[in-house]
C-alpha cells in the first residue's frame, strides 16, 4: 500500500505562514518566525513539517519551531497576554503600557491537534510533546508528555515501542459503518 506524502512542500508551507503569521500588536513588539534549520534538511522531502493554514501564530514575540512538527487547523499559539488585574479599564491599561509578549521556543516533533491554544505562559514546547485537540496550553510541559484538556493537564508519557507493537498499532480491528449498518456498500449522499 502506497501513502500520500505527510509533509508540506515548501510552497505550501510558504502560502501556509503567508496566511497564519500575525502581530496583533506590532506597535508593542514585532516578533520573527524562526523554522529550525533542519526543517528543510530531510532526504526526499522539501520540508518535514506541517502547519496548517487555518492555525494562528501570534509574532508578537518571536516563535522557533523545530523540525518535524505539526500544527493542525484552527490551532492558536499566542505569545502576549494583556493584564487582567485592577478594577481600572482594562483597554486604558492596555493603550498606556501596551501588552505583555514573550518570546516561544518549540522543539521537534511537535504536534498540536486541532484547536489547541498555547497560551502565552507556555514559552518552551520541548521535544515531542503532544498537545490534545481542543486543548488549552498554560504551563511549560515537559518532554515527550501528552497534554489534554482545558486547562491542559498532562494524560500519559510518550514511549518507545518496538516495530512489533508499532505494527499492532495499524492491526486493530476498526470500527466499520458499513458492518454496523448491515448494508452491501456505503454510498456518499450528494446534496
Amino acid at each position: 500500500m502506497e501513502f500520500e506524502r505527510a509533509t508540506q512542500s515548501k510552497a505550501e508551507l510558504r502560502a501556509a505562514l503567508k496566511k497564519i503569521r500575525r502581530r496583533p500588536h506590532g506597535n508593542v513588539n514585532k516578533g520573527k518566525l524562526l523554522l529550525s534549520p533542519e526543517v528543510f534538511t530531510t532526504a526526499g522531502c522539501e520540508t518535514n513539517v506541517v502547519i496548517s493554514p487555518f492555525s494562528i501564530l501570534d509574532c508578537t514575540g518571536s516563535i522557533h519551531i523545530g523540525p518535524w512538527c505539526n500544527f493542525g487547523a484552527r490551532s492558536r499559539i499566542y505569545t502576549h497576554d494583556h493584564c487582567h488585574q485592577g478594577k481600572v479599564p482594562l483597554l486604558t491599561l492596555q493603550e498606556k503600557y501596551g501588552v505583555i509578549w514573550q518570546d516561544k521556543y518549540i522543539g521537534r516533533d511537535v504536534w498540536i491537534h486541532e484547536n489547541g491554544i498555547v497560551l502565552y505562559q507556555a514559552s518552551i514546547l520541548p521535544d515531542g510533546f503532544i498537545l490534545g485537540a481542543g486543548s488549552v496550553l498554560t504551563k511549560n510541559p515537559g518532554p515527550y508528555e501528552i497534554w489534554a484538556g482545558v486547562p491542559a493537564k498532562k494524560i500519559a508519557d510518550r514511549k518507545d515501542l518496538s516495530p512489533t507493537e508499532i505494527a499492532a498499532c495499524f492491526q486493530r480491528p476498526q470500527f466499520k459503518l458499513q458492518e454496523y449498518l448491515h448494508l452491501e456498500q456505503l454510498e456518499d449522499t450528494n446534496f
